[in-house]
């Protein structure tokens, strides 16, 4: 039973850092490379790709006492609707047309406390997401399905 999924996830969010601290810009769609998402600051590995679950947005935010969050804050690359991310965590999952690994969740970090404000860091915790790293390259659109490969 845990191998299984009800329907595939969606793709609702983009976004790219092209420097350490850098604001992210948010893109329509992307190429997947085996360092992360083309224009990403990223590196080839366990964390090139960075994945949130949309329906933890609305924690966070409740969490804050805000009415809403822009995802950009988060500092993932690729927000997702549908599908529990944390059911995925060393499968291979369909992206776009790229395939990635899940490998371990993506811990917030001190920023999250800066660009979130008091008590962001608490927040994401066990809301922050999860890296993956990159089995075949492809590219990434709004819209696009996330399923595991199985």
């Amino acid at each position: 039973m845990i191998s299984r999924w009800a329907q595939p996830g969606t793709v609702t969010w983009i976004g790219v850092r092209p420097a350490r601290a850098a604001d992210i810009q948010v893109v329509d769609w992307a190429e997947i490379l085996d360092s992360g998402l083309s224009g990403d600051r990223g590196r080839a590995g366990k964390r090139a790709v960075t994945l949130v679950q949309a329906e933890h947005l609305p924690a966070i935010t409740s969490y804050l006492g805000r009415d809403q969050i822009d995802p950009g804050l988060l500092r993932r690359n690729i927000v997702v609707r549908g599908l529990n991310l944390a059911g995925l965590k060393g499968r291979e999952v369909q992206v776009g047309t790229a395939v990635l690994r899940f490998t371990t969740i993506c811990a917030p970090c001190s920023r999250m406390e800066r660009v979130l404000g008091h008590g962001g860091y608490a927040a994401m915790r066990a809301h922050g997401g999860w890296c993956a790293e990159v089995v075949k390259p492809g590219t990434v659109a709004l819209g696009n399905h996330v399923r595991p490969i199985d």
